[in-house]
């Protein structure tokens, strides 16, 4: 039996501002998305989607304080 040596890999955070960006917009345009379908959306759905858009926001409030967190360690 051969025993490979696993090594982890490094902790590469480099891109992680990058990463966090890409997260807020792909965040916010499922938010304009959403918003689109309330147009057509029943009342109980509206409400799951108003739900839904409140904790996305919520995302991207901390999607964002984590970007300057990265942004200060790395500077």
């Amino acid at each position: 039996m051969s025993h490979q040596n696993h090594k982890p890999k490094p902790d590469d955070r480099s891109d992680n501002v990058e990463k966090l960006q890409n997260m807020v917009q792909n965040t916010i345009e499922n938010v304009e998305a959403a918003h689109e379908t309330m147009r057509f959306a029943s009342g109980e759905e509206k409400e799951q989607i108003k739900a839904k858009n409140k904790r996305r926001e919520e995302a991207i409030d901390g999607f964002r304080q984590e970007i300057k967190d990265e942004y200060n360690n790395q500077h």
